[in-house]
């Protein structure tokens, strides 16, 4: 596996503080899961798994624990659909360690923001096709207990058979030929956990934000904006990560271009637990993306393009 020293660096930093024996049991618990429901990406964890000889991987692999933001719309000449993301996470070093991954897929190429290791998808551009984006969705609370909650909605997801978000993401992006494709599998594909996914398209028109429960789907066509909490009617549950309307509001206006990243990237979109930031453009075949620690640059600005 490339950046193997990488891999293990960031499960170091995700799972400091927690004791192997329970590191071994959650790898155990969420194996299992993989397992039972026959994960299309089963073999490429074992392999992960195996090659890293330490407990983490599969665990790691089905769980998420973040906070985004995202904004799709039209180009500021018209012309085409942009997806800008920052991605906000509380594991130090994955701004530093992040890495672009050009894949080779049945549907065309992509390109992954992603970790070494890991075997979802968060964020990706496929060229004249579409980019998108997984956002995480605010914690149902039938109790009012944080960890309660918590505990409560890891144990729904254990029963349900369907693929994680971030798997069904991947899946998307190898086999789904356009946008219109993508937002349709996106939308009626049940899966684990819910979740909000951010996909702009090629034409400035093919932008939309998906609100998702494991079966269900709130549909926003058009110019959007999304971050941790739900924009659907009647849909409850408590918002992730930091000040989740705020970061919505800064964002809801912007246009997003390759410009210098700093022009847009302000507070409380960019705070302490800012991990990455982008901006996508599938017809033009072209992603801007940094990584960020601490609220500061940790990588140089990486341009993408086909």
């Amino acid at each position: 596996m490339a950046h193997e020293r990488r891999a293990h660096q960031l499960i170091d930093a995700a799972t400091k503080g927690v004791p192997q024996a329970a590191l071994r049991a959650l790898d155990a618990v969420s194996r299992k899961w993989l397992v039972r429901w026959n994960n299309a990406q089963l073999d490429e964890i074992d392999r992960v798994a195996a090659l890293l000889g330490r407990p983490g991987a599969y665990y790691l692999s089905v769980n998420y624990e973040w906070g985004c933001t995202c904004r799709v719309a039209p180009s500021a000449d018209g012309n085409s659909a942009r997806l800008a993301r920052v991605l906000d996470w509380r594991t130090p070093g994955l701004g530093a360690n992040v890495v672009a991954a050009r894949v080779r897929a049945k549907a065309g190429p992509y390109a992954a923001l992603t970790w070494p290791g890991y075997t979802g998808v968060l964020q990706a551009m496929a060229p004249r096709r579409f980019s998108a984006a997984l956002n995480q969705a605010p914690m149902r609370r039938p109790i009012g207990l944080f960890a309660i909650d918590w505990a409560a909605n890891k144990a729904r997801v254990w029963s349900r058979p369907h693929p994680t978000p971030a798997h069904l993401l991947r899946v998307v992006f190898e086999t789904a030929g356009d946008f219109e494709e993508a937002a349709r599998r996106l939308t009626e594909t049940p899966i684990a956990a819910p979740c909000i996914y951010v996909l702009a398209g090629l034409g400035p028109h093919e932008t939309v934000v998906i609100e998702r429960t494991e079966e269900r789907a709130e549909v926003h066509r058009g110019p959007g904006v999304a971050a941790n909490h739900w924009q659907a009617s009647g849909w409850r549950g408590s918002a992730r990560g930091h000040d989740s309307e705020g970061r919505s509001r800064m964002l809801c206006n912007l246009a997003p271009d390759f410009c210098d990243l700093a022009e847009w990237l302000q507070p409380p979109v960019l705070n302490p637990l800012t991990r990455l930031a982008l901006v996508a453009d599938a017809k033009d075949g072209r992603m801007l993306a940094q990584g960020f620690e601490g609220a500061r640059p940790a990588t140089a600005p990486l341009e993408i393009s086909f």
